[in-house]
């Protein structure tokens, strides 16, 4: 063999392909190598001098034949070969046939064929894998509620349809533009960082719908490696559902699920921001703690369902008469805690209690029973009373209950006695008790006067407990336990009986013949027969009844309206006078100031306080002088602790005053040195 003829047979033995040549005449191979000889399952030695037709099967050669005759006829022919294998398999052949031409007389001649066969049978079924799995793909983005968004350095390529439903935008719309548009800005740099490290974990997003609506998302990006570069396919998934399940999860761990009231766990959280909030802007915090009064009988006699109806009107309530900026808590069962922000007077949390009560014990109708419950409230106030929420919530749940035991259905302020331990309480109920019984009360007397003339009108007996320890206390320290321990009753029946005494003893020695003023607890108001018993020590004593005047809150006038109102007229028949004590600090209506009979309107010492550099409280005091006037009431200050205080209220026409300006409260021998020195004082001068 010609060394050009060795080395043009060993390129062909090492081509990738079959390679065969057949003569144009009759169509037989003159060379095959060892690939197409495997191919068609021959010896390569045995294939030489074949016919073509001999050595393709039928199926090849029907379909090759054609394409022979058109190559024979000198056209370079490239056709694609299928056929069904035996085993099932599809085989795919890419015939190549080039005419082999020589010149003959002068002419070009095709005198054979080459023939280039190329088994693409797995190249076939790839195109074919790849066009079924973006067949599945594209069914997937379209069937999946997911949105799916192809992306390169950013910039939107393609999207599926759940991505442009879940933001409203045409496919024209979001291509080309980048995916950063439609993020809330408050995200982007973390979603552009997102993308530019590649990362592929979900984070939590948002998206600007189209109508401007937000919608929360969950993202997890893919980088997908292609020719010339990588793209990005982000998932997005909506989680509005999600979120507002975890708000009502997050709605349910801190509300209560009945009245949906913040929980207990919720009030400290508040109560803890409220008490810093408070702290530094050193202002006044309250917390009342409200028990519902014999809730327990409603549940037994009606059922738990009737019980919870309860609940919610009383939920109701509270949220109406409590303003916006407060605070209202289920603390669990019938116990509800209300905090009060800003409070510029402590006596303004007595006056939120009372109006609460008010609201609470109105009739009402469940399952066709007529029902009217009553409340119990105990108060802690910051600072006095503490800082720590816990304390703060300690403390009024201490107070609420001594109010309990003291007759319920009204509120009481905590006293540090309410925590002490229980010997130490009852140490201190004992040494009260005795001191009823074996006089270690003391009244004090503070003078009234009129304010244009500085003429004596009158005197307010206050009480005082002579402590066999802690020396001389003041009421605040000790009514609250009397009242808690139901001793509130022979305390008020005894100042009531000395204070009489002492004046007609006063009158009896030739001293002013004026009034004495006896304060009257809202328990006492109610749950005593007061008429009878003044009746009774104005006998006793023999002091005329136009000498003795009562002082009433004007929430124990709300509280039984109609008891109220006969009582009062049953003491103006007896001649006993009425004042309003603390007018201006409750919610009450005025309307009863029409109905009931009354003399006197006390304004709070809170309004007097400040006067006169505060203008908001010099305007309420004009107010209250000008309403006791048109009622023809006489107006009373009390408080008063300067003389410019003095001269104001007598520039407004304020009637009467108290204070120490005037004088302090005096024990009964200082008071009478004080009424023999004094026939009459000047105007606006002190004692």
């Amino acid at each position: 063999m010609h060394a050009c003829d060795t080395l043009l047979s060993a390129i062909a033995q090492s081509v990738p392909v079959m390679l065969a040549y057949y003569d144009a005449g009759e169509l037989r191979c003159r060379f095959a190598n060892q690939r197409f000889a495997d191919f068609v399952g021959r010896p390569a030695s045995s294939l030489v001098g074949s016919a073509a037709q001999e050595v393709l099967d039928a199926e090849t050669w029907e379909q090759m034949e054609p394409c022979v005759q058109r190559a024979l006829a000198g056209d370079a022919v490239q056709h694609i070969c299928e056929s069904q294998q035996p085993g099932g398999t599809l085989r795919v052949l890419d015939f190549c046939l080039r005419p082999h031409r020589e010149q003959v007389n002068g002419e070009p001649v095709v005198v054979g064929l080459i023939v280039v066969v190329n088994d693409i049978s797995r190249h076939r079924q790839a195109e074919q894998a790849l066009r079924h799995s973006e067949e599945r793909m594209r069914k997937f983005a379209e069937a999946t509620e997911e949105g799916l968004i192809f992306h390169q350095d950013g910039v939107i390529l393609d999207t599926n349809a759940a991505a442009l439903h879940m933001t409203g935008y045409s496919l024209a719309e979001v291509v080309g533009r980048t995916i950063f548009d439609f993020i809330l800005p408050e995200y982007r740099a973390i979603s552009m960082e997102y993308t530019r490290r590649a990362r592929e974990y979900p984070y939590e997003l948002a998206l600007r719908h189209k109508n401007g609506q937000v919608i929360p998302i969950e993202a997890v990006g893919k980088t997908l490696p292609q020719q010339g570069g990588t793209q990005r396919l982000v998932i997005i998934r909506n989680i509005t559902a999600r979120r507002e399940e975890q708000e009502h999860a997050r709605f349910l761990a801190q509300h209560d699920t009945l009245t949906q009231l913040p929980n207990r766990r919720s009030l400290m959280r508040q109560l803890a921001r409220a008490a810093v909030d408070a702290e530094q802007r050193q202002s006044r915090m309250a917390v009342l703690f409200i028990d519902l009064d014999h809730f327990k009988t409603v549940n037994d006699s009606l059922g738990h369902e009737a019980g919870d109806r309860l609940l919610c009107e009383m939920t109701r309530r509270l949220q109406q008469a409590v303003s916006g900026n407060d605070f209202i808590a289920r603390a669990g069962a019938d116990q509800f805690v209300v905090l009060l922000h800003d409070l510029r007077y402590r006596s303004s949390a007595a006056d939120m209690a009372d109006a609460l009560i008010r609201h609470i014990s109105g009739a009402h109708e469940i399952g066709g029973t007529q029902l009217s419950l009553s409340a119990t409230i105990g108060i802690s106030v910051l600072p006095e009373d503490g800082y720590s929420p816990d304390e703060l919530l300690r403390h009024a749940a201490a107070a609420m209950q001594y109010a309990k035991e003291g007759g319920r259905g009204t509120h009481l302020f905590y006293a540090p006695y309410m925590l002490g331990q229980p010997a130490e309480v009852l140490q201190q109920e004992h040494l009260l008790r005795e001191a009823i019984v074996q006089g270690a009360l003391r009244l004090h007397y503070q003078p009234q006067i009129q304010v244009s003339s500085g003429a004596l009108t009158g005197f307010e007996a206050l009480v005082r407990w002579q402590h066999p320890e802690r020396g001389l206390l003041g009421p605040d320290e000790f009514i609250p336990l009397a009242e808690s321990r139901g001793l509130i009753t022979p305390i008020g029946r005894w100042v009531m009986r000395e204070a009489c005494r002492q004046m007609k003893a006063w009158h009896d020695q030739g001293l002013a013949r004026v009034p004495i003023a006896v304060n009257v607890s809202a328990i006492e108001f109610r749950q005593r027969d007061i008429v009878g018993e003044i009746k009774q020590v104005l006998t006793e004593t023999g002091l005329p009844a136009q000498y003795l005047e009562i002082e009433i809150t004007e929430s124990t006038l709300m509280q039984q309206a109609e008891h109220s109102r006969t009582t009062l007229q049953e003491l103006q028949a007896l001649g006993v006078a009425v004042t309003v004590d603390d007018f201006g600090t409750g919610y009450s209506s005025l309307a009863y100031l029409k109905r009931y009979p009354l003399d006197k309107l006390k304004v709070d010492r809170s309004f007097v306080s400040d006067t006169p550099s505060d203008g908001e409280d010099v305007a309420i005091i004009t107010a209250i002088v000008q309403l006791a006037r048109s009622l023809q009431l006489q107006s009373v200050a009390e408080g008063v602790e300067t003389d410019e205080q003095l001269a104001l209220l007598q520039g407004l026409g304020c009637e009467l005053a108290q204070g120490f300006n005037i004088a302090a409260p005096m024990d009964a021998e200082h008071t009478q040195a004080w009424l023999q020195s004094c026939t009459a004082m000047p105007p606006m001068t002190k004692a």
